[in-house]
């Protein structure tokens, strides 16, 4: 079954879900959690990503950002390639750390933003990492501690998320807790990360008295959580997004076309463009090459990692500079 592609409209809310291969461990230790927290503080403000809650167990994390305006999938392919090297090196292993592509479900922020947080919070609780909300009040892989102001983290935006609580923040933070504490006996939310038409309605119980109304044009999709009105809307946004890729395509652009462009940039051969070799006009031309087949036309990291015999790593590194350099420059693929 081909996988379904991302909503990525920049500036939205996203629960992200990341999880070990063979759900393995990604986090040995409090160094390898540290390690990814400083990433986390590095790559946040640069890309322009608010987040609002997260929680590390030992083999997957959660997280909820609102994407900056290069979308979730700039953050996420930084964040955890660069983490996924790091880990492997100073583990000495190789090959794939993390289970699939991560996993991203944009959210209905009025509806589910506190929910969310505080689904998201539990779960060290949940996992009996820690055995009492006292616990977690203290727990240093938790955002819940950031609100409780018992750990400062300047990545992670505390004002918005208590600001739903109360004015000020001795009421906000009474509020957030007593709103923590009702959500306890919850336990496992198959609604918030479930499926479809389940998610998009709140769960279960909302479907069948859907279903028993005799309403059948409620619109879902899996990768949205949110009232059939929003789904219609992020589907809208995003569609914008994916014609791009179409036009681009339908315009004859491949990653043929892609090296002729660069080529006439740089004013050089196009073998010369995909060829071996580190001489500084080559790599530079190279970032701009990656930059463009993967983010406009779409082209994965591992299939272009394949036609340079380079790793995903390597990849990931030349479509940040080309990202930046056709910024600073201006250079346009279309012509």
């Amino acid at each position: 079954m081909p996988r379904v592609a991302r909503l990525d409209t920049p500036g939205l809310l996203h629960h992200v879900m990341i999880r070990g291969i063979e759900r393995r461990k990604i986090f040995n230790d409090d160094k390898d959690r540290e390690n990814f927290i400083k990433r986390l503080s590095i790559l946040l403000p640069e890309t322009k990503t608010q987040c609002y809650g997260w929680s590390f167990l030992s083999n997957h994390a959660h997280f909820l950002f609102r994407s900056g305006p290069a979308g979730i999938a700039a953050l996420m392919r930084r964040l955890l390639t660069g983490y996924a090297v790091s880990y492997n090196k100073r583990h000495r292993r190789h090959g794939q750390l993390f289970q699939n592509r991560y996993k991203s479900i944009v959210c209905q922020e009025d509806t589910y933003l506190q929910e969310l947080v505080r689904y998201i919070h539990l779960n060290p609780l949940r996992a009996k990492v820690v055995v009492s909300l006292e616990e977690l009040d203290r727990y240093s892989y938790c955002g819940h501690s950031a609100l409780m102001g018992k750990r400062k983290r300047e990545w992670q935006d505390v004002d918005y998320v208590l600001s739903f609580f109360g004015t000020r923040v001795g009421e906000a933070t009474k509020g957030y807790v007593s709103y923590v504490k009702e959500g306890i006996p919850l336990g496992r939310r198959p609604e918030l990360i479930g499926g479809g038409l389940i998610r998009s309605l709140g769960g279960w119980d909302a479907v069948k008295k859907v279903r028993l109304s005799g309403q059948d044009r409620i619109k879902s999709d899996q990768r949205i959580l949110g009232e059939s009105d929003f789904v219609c809307d992020v589907l809208s946004e995003s569609e914008e997004q994916f014609s791009r890729k179409y036009r681009l395509k339908s315009l004859g652009y491949d990653f043929e076309k892609v090296v002729e462009r660069v080529s006439i940039i740089f004013q050089v051969e196009k073998e010369y463009v995909t060829g071996r070799g580190r001489h500084k006009d080559r790599v530079r031309a190279r970032d701009l090459l990656c930059y463009w087949t993967v983010v406009e036309l779409g082209m994965s990291m591992v299939d272009l990692a394949r036609k340079f015999d380079v790793t995903p790593a390597a990849v990931s590194y030349a479509i940040q500079r080309g990202e930046k350099m056709a910024k600073q420059r201006g250079y346009q693929l279309e012509t």
